[in-house]
């Protein structure tokens, strides 16, 4: 039987066929951008508050204020993050001449104050146990990759690419300033017209998620560095300023802080300073970590109205599933799934 390409359901499968063609080519082309528009539209939303108070001080030159803005923004966020993140590489390569020379001479001896400790006897038997055996050693530190070349190029490799995705974002939030508005309104009519009036209050549970995890995450973080480099401070670390903001960068990351003052604590244990090791290992133990647990639940869980695990659960699963772009992305979806499910309820009662 023939095809009647002139009826109507003819040609309303052509039309669909043709815009799904045609937005996931454009999807496609945009993909590797996807990532840094998503940072500038979570630095535009945060700061819009910024933007609009500088507007109003500069009426009509809506471009010099987004200039403005960006500038600033870049100077706050871009250039310290990469500073950090090239001191990280250098660090690196540190590392890894120190874990060739592990490698190759064994490990050092165990400062004699460890037996002091409680159980000190049973740390330094481990520790001897493990100097006694350099075949394993050697194992575990191939096995952090360190000493491979090749690791230590795509380390570097991956620190660039990630300073030109910030970069882009940068570029990218100029126009998210100068044409936010617009772009709102546009997202806001489309949604409404497809979703219906519920839209509206799938946009505000975006916004009110973005809010809350982005002050959230990084007053926690905020905090856990500057706790983190008191304690370096008083240890008698160098460079406490430093380490204190790789801290708070790290931080950002849930489970991830503690790396840092553990690994601090055994470089200063490694060196002789005991008390200086105890002392650091204590304070990020007692008090730099519990930062976490008291002031991203209050952050988050509050303005969000969602239980803090399906917050915590979003951060994980966003950042396994995006990157680093996953620890907002993640909680946004959650929110805007628990902001269903409460209307489907209402809608139920």
């Amino acid at each position: 039987m023939p095809i009647n390409i002139d009826s109507p359901i003819a040609r309303r499968v052509v039309a669909i066929a043709f815009l799904f063609a045609i937005f996931g080519l454009t999807f496609w082309v945009l993909s590797p951008f996807l990532a840094s528009l998503a940072w500038a539209g979570i630095l535009a939303y945060v700061t819009w508050p910024l933007h609009q108070r500088l507007c109003r001080r500069l009426p009509g030159r809506d471009s010099l204020a987004a200039l403005v803005m960006t500038l600033g923004v870049a100077a706050t966020l871009l250039l310290p993050l990469l500073w950090v993140m090239l001191t990280v590489a250098g660090d690196v390569a540190v590392a890894s001449m120190t874990f060739k020379q592990l490698a190759t001479h064994g490990l050092p001896p165990l400062p004699a104050g460890v037996r002091a400790w409680p159980h000190g006897e049973w740390i330094a038997a481990q520790y001897q146990r493990v100097q006694a055996d350099p075949a394993w050693v050697r194992e575990q530190i191939a096995a952090l990759g360190l000493v491979d070349i090749a690791n230590l190029k795509a380390v570097v490799g991956g620190v660039g690419r990630n300073a030109a995705k910030f970069g882009l974002a940068v570029f990218a939030l100029f126009f998210l300033y100068r044409h936010g508005v617009s772009v709102l309104a546009q997202v806001r009519g489309v949604a409404t017209r497809w979703l219906g009036e519920p839209a509206r209050g799938y946009i505000r549970a975006v916004g009110v998620t973005v809010r809350a995890v982005v002050f959230g995450i990084v007053l926690t973080a905020l905090a856990q560095g500057i706790l983190a480099g008191l304690g370096y401070w008083v240890a008698g670390l160098e460079a406490p300023a430093l380490w204190g903001v790789i801290t708070a960068l790290v931080s950002l990351i849930p489970f991830v802080g503690p790396v840092v003052w553990i690994g601090l604590s055994l470089t200063l244990l490694a060196n002789g300073e005991t008390g200086a090791a105890l002392g650091l290992f204590l304070w990020g133990a007692l008090v730099v970590s519990w930062v976490d647990n008291l002031i991203r639940p209050l952050v988050i869980s509050g303005p969000t109205r969602i239980p803090f695990l399906l917050v915590f659960l979003g951060v994980l699963g966003g950042l396994h599933a995006f990157g680093l772009i996953g620890l907002f992305l993640g909680p946004v979806l959650l929110a805007v799934s628990v902001a269903i499910w409460r209307e489907w309820l209402g809608h139920a009662r």
